[in-house]
């Protein structure tokens, strides 16, 4: 391999690394929620800087697919979890 193309490697591995760690410094919660609504029940894993946004993240995105239309998707949102585990970083 050239010069250049190690050194072309190595700056795409820096930044690669670079984005990564800004991307999940921020990211101090990680939640799964499990919803059930009319029925039907599914899980999601969230992450973000805190617990309770975690937990709104992980349960909208378990409803995005039990859910069927906005006032599904709202009611849905509203719904406490069936269950729910956090942890912290």
């Amino acid at each position: 391999m050239s010069r250049r193309t190690v050194l072309t490697l190595a700056a795409i591995a820096v930044m690669v690394v670079v984005l990564y760690t800004s991307t999940m410094s921020g990211q101090r919660a990680e939640c799964t929620a499990v919803v059930t609504f009319r029925g039907a029940t599914d899980s999601a894993t969230a992450s973000a800087a805190t617990r309770d946004e975690a937990e709104s993240q992980a349960r909208n995105t378990a409803c995005g697919t039990i859910s069927s239309g906005m006032n599904d998707r709202i009611a849905c949102s509203g719904t406490p979890p069936a269950r729910l585990s956090c942890r912290t970083r």
